[in-house]
């Protein structure tokens, strides 16, 4: 996996620092360390470098719009003539130890590997030629060249670490970024368990998640190839032994081959390894079809659900080590969080949009349906009245009629409101003005309106709620309570927003002042106001008077 221009930026700048501190080292142990005379075209060449090192962290630092690199092959070039010129073998070594570590952060490891054959071998010839053949001397030549290539191997490994680190937090990134709750669970499921079979070269990977409420085991199955999102294969529990073997606190790999197979793993708790690791059962090879896989538990709030696998059909190739099933968890680990919020926010949704069709069927029975009722009875009587009594069945007809009509209006009203709303606190106070307007209009009821602060600052989602809490609020009043004059007020401080909607109507058919929560429990009050108002974590209080009107209030608060 390539790294991207913020990680690879980030490596050189770490080698364009240690270039400079590794060339002051080198010149340090040139002047000082030498047993021999320096030459001066040593000593200039390695201060020259080390002039040109400086350099390059000075404009990276000072000109950050300026991009100013050595490359490379300067290093190398630099080191090859320093092996000629210096007769310090320290010196030698510190732009060695460099030059390996600039190789391995480039992700290169067969050319690191190979820069620390060539420079042990030069090493050891460098200091044979220069000194006169002695048996003993192939011991100093060999202590030489095994310091030499344990150095280089030691830096080498340092450097493809570090570039191995970059390269995984920028996986996990990314991996994380498909996890999000717009593109939907499908399609963020398939993507990432797509991108987890591609990081370990396998043929396909597996979410199962067991439901224990629904006492269902869902199970996501994705191949790279997969063009589109498939939903869940919805499973009994009895199939949960197959995907999840006996016990969730063990995270294992295994390899099926004569007989069983052999396996390893270890309590993902402790970390500590499983000597015996038990076979899993003979349903796992038969649903997945495996010649070998990886299986780790995934988390939400703190307790397993369920597992994550990776599978190959083929071996040996397919075969998964210790480095990959612990590279394997810390990735589960790292997408658990966000793949759990995906889930909380689509059962969420579900339960809103439930919850909003229980307040539509609540509507549709109270409103239209008992009306509906109430105008068959009618009709009935009166087919029976229309022959003795024919003035008196067409002056009830026309009431009739006239409910009839009120009713379209409401259930048109109900429509209306059913359309998606889309309210801003820009557009907050003009769209409650323009009902309003409406609503005297239509109605013939007088609505003062208030808002004391002209710019609202709310959010959306609030502001949404509100304005449809004040729609309903009006509408109930000339349904039900036989208003002349209504008074609206909507204010806001850093605290709360609160809306206030004062009748001179009948009332309800209680007295006195009630919260949403008393009024749950005596069952009154307006349900649909209600249940907005604690969508939005707000609170509702209800003064009657009857026969003197009625005040509601909704607070909602901000912080």
């Amino acid at each position: 996996m390539l790294l991207d221009n913020t990680e690879r930026l980030y490596l050189e700048r770490q080698v364009t620092l240690a270039r400079a501190v590794i060339a002051a080292l080198s010149l340090v142990a040139l002047l000082e360390t030498s047993g021999k005379p320096v030459r001066p075209l040593a000593a200039f060449v390695l201060s020259a470098y080390l002039v040109l090192a400086l350099s390059a962290v000075l404009v990276d630092r000072l000109l950050a719009e300026v991009r100013f690199r050595i490359p490379l092959a300067v290093d190398f070039a630099m080191l090859a003539v320093f092996l000629y010129l210096t007769p310090s073998v320290s010196a030698f070594w510190f732009l060695f130890l460099f030059a390996v570590f600039a190789l391995a952060t480039r992700g290169n490891t067969p050319a690191m590997l190979a820069l620390v054959a060539v420079a042990t071998i030069a090493i050891i010839v460098r200091v044979a030629v220069e000194e006169a053949f002695r048996w003993e001397s192939i011991w100093h030549w060999i202590a030489i060249g095994l310091g030499t290539l344990v150095s280089g191997l030691g830096m080498g490994f340092l450097g493809a670490r570090e570039w191995e680190h970059l390269e995984r937090r920028q996986f996990l990134q990314k991996i994380t970024g498909l996890l999000q709750f717009e593109h939907g669970l499908n399609e963020s499921i398939r993507q990432a368990l797509g991108e987890l079979a591609l990081a370990f070269d396998s043929e396909q990977a597996y979410l199962a998640i067991l439901d224990d409420e629904l006492e269902r085991l869902f199970v996501w199955k994705v191949r790279p190839s997969d063009p589109e999102p498939r939903g869940p294969e919805t499973l009994s529990p009895a199939h949960a032994e197959a995907y999840l073997f006996d016990s969730l606190e063990i995270s294992m790999g295994w390899h099926y081959q004569n007989g069983s197979g052999e396996g390893f793993g270890w309590d993902r708790r402790t970390g500590t390894r499983v000597r015996r690791l038990p076979p899993p059962p003979a349903s796992t090879r038969e649903e997945i079809g495996a010649r070998s896989f990886m299986a780790v538990t995934i988390e939400s709030g703190g307790r397993p659900i369920g597992r994550v696998l990776l599978v190959n059909s083929s071996a040996p190739s397919g075969k998964f080590s210790d480095g990959d099933l612990r590279w394997f968890e810390q990735i589960v680990r790292h997408i658990a969080p966000p793949l759990q919020n995906i889930f909380l926010l689509r059962s969420l949704r579900a339960r809103t949009i439930e919850s909003e069709r229980s307040r539509i069927s609540r509507d549709l029975h109270d409103g239209i349906l008992q009306t509906l009722l109430s105008l068959k009875i009618q009709l009935d009587v009166m087919r029976h009245k229309l022959p003795q009594t024919p003035e008196q069945a067409c002056a009830e007809l026309a009431g009739l009629q006239k409910t009839v009509q009120q009713e379209s209006e409401d259930l048109r009203r109900m429509v209306t409101d059913m359309r998606p709303l889309r309210v801003e606190s820009a557009d907050m106070r003009e769209l409650m003005l323009g009902f309003a307007e409406r609503f005297r209009s239509e109605y013939g009821l007088a609505v003062d309106l208030f808002i004391e602060d002209r710019d609202l600052h709310l959010p959306d989602r609030i502001c949404r709620e509100l304005f449809q809490i004040y729609r309903e609020a009006l509408h109930n009043v000339k349904k039900h309570a036989t208003a002349s004059h209504v008074v609206v007020k909507l204010e806001q401080d850093e605290a709360k927003v609160a809306l206030v909607v004062d009748d001179n109507g009948q009332g309800f058919s209680f007295s006195g002042r009630y919260t949403s929560e008393e009024l749950d429990r005596l069952r009154l009050g307006p349900i649909s106001i209600k249940e907005r108002t604690r969508g939005v974590g707000g609170t509702l209080t209800v003064e009657s008077n009857p026969g003197h009107g009625a005040r509601l209030t909704v607070e909602i608060p901000l912080t």
